[in-house]
């Protein structure tokens, strides 16, 4: 009879050691051929065995048995043997595989062994993915992709190089472990080589088709040479140096070192020249030896470049009286000295009084000056800034009871002077503090400017030094909001903005609780996120998980021209870590293209230091970064506190900033403050700014733009044109103001603004129309046109921020993710198992865009999985579904058309996607 549905015990109750017990019970086995193979039952004590096969007993005929006495107990044992063929096998079609098992007979009862399986073993001859051949630099990774053919029992993979067989416990830069593929972590040239993976089990071997791995270097050049001496001993010639492909020397047909090896310039050897005399001078007075002298030096030319010297005398003697020494009983020199010394003595005492009354008309000449020049308190050194353009300015500090003093009561220090050169940026627009070249906008206390005629400044001491105490924490954002906040709208009355919409806190922090689940955690309107995929962290586990920016200034500071991308974010606690990569996304301001920037991914250690995680571009298993246009998302396994650096590696290098414009009314109701800021292009960037202008009521005027800052060491130029001659104007040497280029690209994290002051005639102008024109110097220009009003309920506002996200910091569950957890499921089923025609993860990633360090996804348990969690990182905002399922289509592994799956539809169990929805 069938009995396919018993439950078979392991004994059958009975007195003890009088039921069958089974010595030897049958064990799986497998066909190889057409082999038969034989299954053995032995038990004791036993009066009859037999086999049932898939549930029917067989034939007493086809069994073969052999009776025997325990010595010991004394007991009958009997051992049966059965074959099974490989037609019996075949000709079974049954809902499980081939299977047998014995029952054994005593007097008290029966005991039934365990089921044997028989299979049929095979092994296919075509791999189902072959290893396909490299070439990697030197030290890059190399993986080699095999999945064996499909066989029964499943085949053994063992990997040959050069015919000789890879033991990776013996080398720790290989790797063997993972699904059967072959990684070596950093290439060496000892690794180039033929490449076979071999499959086998009890059937047979196969062999794969080899690969071939070649390691190559790239050839580097070695340091130039000296400069060889100018070949022309006289005149024009030439001069030369070298260098040698040889540092290292290219191999395996690595690239040539590119660039000249030996450079050629010009030079000149001087000609030496001969000196000559010049002409004798004039015959001395006569000594007392009564003789007189001549000179003459070597200076008609003097020798040079190793010219000779001049031959002869240099100094001629003879007498001068013809010997005549005697006059008046006295020697004729001695009167010829007498008159000589009296005439001295005259041109002595007149050269003493032309000097005394000389003095005397200087100092005469000083005090004059000095009085009339006692009205004033500055000296204008160069009146063009009149004109306009960039100018410089000499200031000196008043002295004690000028009239033109904002308060004169006060004492200024009359023994500084200071000089300010370079254009005038103002870091608080409503105290119009001076800032110097050097220290740019770093406000003075302690200066005040007043323009009081075209012609005249003066400088005072504010009254309001007690408000420089506390420093705006952030003036000026850095970054770029390019996908979170360009505003879209073409009317001009609606890109203004009512700063009281915005949230005051300083805090930019934000913590929740999370468990098994995972979730999202987003510092509002900044671009930072982090997303905690679901089974990250352990069942029945939860952990406040915080993330943050760095708002004072950073700790990291770049080195030559290398510049922070932007902002400084700790995530943690740091002494946890989760069981599936986290994706964490961090803003930045670089124009990608990795011909220009060399970007890379650096960590805060305990102790303070910042060590290099990674390069953007590099191949690793460590970490993942991948690079949008307005952001880094990047997989992690630990927390801690990251930054982006960016080295640039061409002029071609841009940094993008993003140019907003504010107003407001000062103190004095007729002048109008305008604010321009010039920041990174990140959304905190732009925030730290909004908040800041909340703080001193200033108003959005027109819809930021980006301007392309590039790495060419041009400086930035801001002014303010077209200003209605009639109804405004502008404070003097104010209109066009300059920050050099090492304050944009390596200054202050700190935002950079320039601040213009401009005047009504009259309180009845209400409108204000102007441009503000931003450019680099020989590169990128950006104008805003400035139309509004200056009274504040005349004004439409909205929105800065085009995602604003600051109502739900955190999202815990299955609603911070796009992808309901029961399709994200079906896909990681799909992708994650090998298929023959390669449609797997490595398509999938493809189709996300996702090219670059794909063995980083190799060596997880579920490259699915984190493919998927890094696209619901990169759409937290759009949450492109449909794209998604367009992939998904393209690749050919969905098998129906896409239809409605909203949430409350999750535990569906048909592979649908959503157009709208979700998948």
């Amino acid at each position: 009879g069938n009995d396919n549905s018993e439950a078979l015990p392991e004994s059958i109750p009975s007195a003890p050691g009088t039921l069958p017990h089974f010595m030897e019970e049958p064990d799986d086995a497998y066909i190889i051929k057409s082999n038969p193979i034989v299954l053995r039952c032995k038990a004791m004590p036993a009066m009859q065995i037999f086999f049932k096969c898939n549930g029917e007993w067989v034939h007493q005929n086809e069994h073969v048995s052999e009776e025997s006495m325990d010595e010991t107990t004394g007991l009958k044992v009997r051992e049966v043997f059965i074959n099974v063929t490989r037609q019996q096998v075949e000709d079974f079609h049954g809902p499980e595989d081939y299977w047998c098992q014995c029952v054994a007979w005593s007097h008290l009862g029966t005991s039934k062994s365990r089921k044997a399986s028989v299979r049929i073993a095979y092994l296919r001859k075509n791999f189902e993915q072959d290893p396909q051949g490299k070439e990697v630099p030197i030290e890059g990774m190399i993986v080699l992709h095999c999945r064996p053919p499909e066989g029964v029992p499943a085949a053994e993979v063992e990997w040959l190089k050069n015919e000789e067989p890879i033991d990776s416990n013996l080398d720790e830069n290989i790797d063997t472990r993972a699904d059967h593929n072959l990684i070596i972590r950093q290439a060496r040239l000892s690794d180039s080589g033929n490449y076979t993976c071999m499959a086998a089990n009890i059937v047979a071997k196969r062999r794969s088709m080899s690969a071939t791995v070649v390691v190559y270097v790239n050839g580097g050049w070695s340091s130039w040479t000296e400069w060889s001496n100018c070949n022309a001993r006289c005149g024009r010639g030439w001069q030369k140096r070298s260098r040698t492909c040889t540092n290292p020397a290219p191999l395996n047909g690595g690239a040539f070192c590119e660039g000249m090896s030996v450079q050629k310039i010009t030079c000149t050897s001087l000609c030496p020249v001969d000196g000559s005399w010049e002409v004798w001078s004039e015959w001395s007075v006569c000594s007392p030896e009564c003789e007189h002298l001549r000179v003459r030096e070597c200076i008609a030319p003097p020798p040079r470049n190793g010219g000779k010297y001049c031959e002869g005398l240099s100094q001629e003697s003879e007498n001068c009286t013809d010997g005549l020494c005697i006059q008046d009983k006295k020697p004729l020199h001695e009167l010829k000295s007498q008159n000589i010394e009296t005439a001295s003595d005259i041109a002595l005492y007149s050269g003493l009084g032309a000097a005394v009354i000389a003095v005397a008309v200087l100092v005469v000449g000083v005090t004059l000056y000095r009085r009339s020049q006692s009205e004033y308190g500055v000296d204008v050194i160069d009146s063009s800034a009149l004109t306009g353009g960039f100018q410089t300015f000499n200031f000196k500090t008043v002295r004690q009871g000028n009239s033109l003093l904002l308060n004169s009561s006060m004492q200024p220090d009359l023994t500084v002077s200071r000089t300010y050169s370079g254009p005038i940026c103002l870091q608080d627009p409503l105290d119009k503090e001076l800032m110097t070249e050097s220290s740019l906008f770093n406000p003075l206390s302690d200066i005040k400017v007043k323009v009081q005629s075209s012609f005249m400044v003066s400088l005072g001491v504010t009254e309001r030094a007690e408000y420089h105490g506390k420093a705006h924490s952030g003036t000026f954002p850095h970054g770029n909001n390019r996908a979170f906040g360009t505003i879209q709208a073409r009317n001009k009355a609606t890109y203004i903005q009512n700063l009281a919409s915005i949230s005051t806190t300083s805090e930019l922090r934000t913590t929740a609780v999370f468990g098994h689940l995972g979730g999202r955690l987003v510092v509002p309107n900044t671009g930072v996120s982090l997303l905690i995929p679901h089974g990250a962290i352990p069942e029945e586990s939860s952990w406040e998980i915080y993330l943050a920016i760095t708002q004072k200034e950073s700790s990291l500071q770049p080195e030559g021209t290398d510049v922070l991308l932007g902002p400084e974010v700790t995530c943690g606690p740091s002494d946890v870590s989760v069981s599936t990569p986290f994706a964490l996304t961090i803003p930045h301001c670089a124009e990608v293209n990795s011909e220009h920037w060399n970007i890379h991914l650096k960590k805060r250690t305990q102790q303070g230091k910042w060590e290099e995680v990674m390069s953007v571009e590099e191949e690793t298993t460590s970490c993942y970064c991948l690079l949008d246009p307005y952001a880094c998302h990047i997989l992690l396994n630990s927390f801690g506190t990251y930054a982006l650096i960016g080295e640039p590696i061409s002029d071609c290098a841009v940094r993008q900033l993003k140019v907003a414009v504010f107003g407001c009314l000062s103190c004095n109701s007729l002048d109008y403050n305008l604010r321009v800021y010039c920041m990174d292009n990140t959304p905190c960037a732009f925030q730290e700014v909004v908040l800041d202008e909340r703080l001193q009521g200033g108003q959005l005027l027109e819809e930021p733009k980006i301007l392309h800052f590039r790495g060419n060491t041009f400086s930035l130029q801001i002014s303010v044109l077209d200003i209605p001659p009639f109804l405004w104007r502008i404070k003097p040497f104010t209109a066009c103001q300059e920050v050099p280029f090492s304050r944009v690209w390596c200054g202050s994290p700190k935002p950079l603004h320039c601040a213009f002051s401009l005047e009504r005639y009259t309180p009845a102008t209400t409108q204000l129309s102007c441009k503000v024109c931003v450019r680099q110097v020989k590169g990128h220009e950006q104008i805003l046109q400035i139309q509004t009003s200056i009274l504040e309920n005349e004004r439409e506002t909205i929105a800065f921020f085009a995602h604003d996200d600051s109502s739900f910091p955190a999202q815990l569950g299955p609603k911070a993710f796009k992808i309901p957890y029961s399709i994200r499921q079906r896909i990681c089923a799909t992708f994650d198992t090998p298929n023959a025609k390669g449609k797997d993860w490595q398509m999938l990633a493809q189709k996300n865009s996702i090219n670059r360090n794909l063995s980083y996804f190799a060596t997880q348990s579920s490259p699915s999985a984190v493919i998927l969690d890094l696209w619901e990182a990169r759409h937290q905002h759009d949450g492109d579904l449909d794209s998604l399922a367009c992939a998904l289509e393209e690749i050919g592994r969905t098998h129906s058309k896409i239809s409605d799956v909203t949430e409350t539809e999750v535990e569906e169990p048909d592979f649908n996607y959503s157009r709208q929805n979700g998948l």
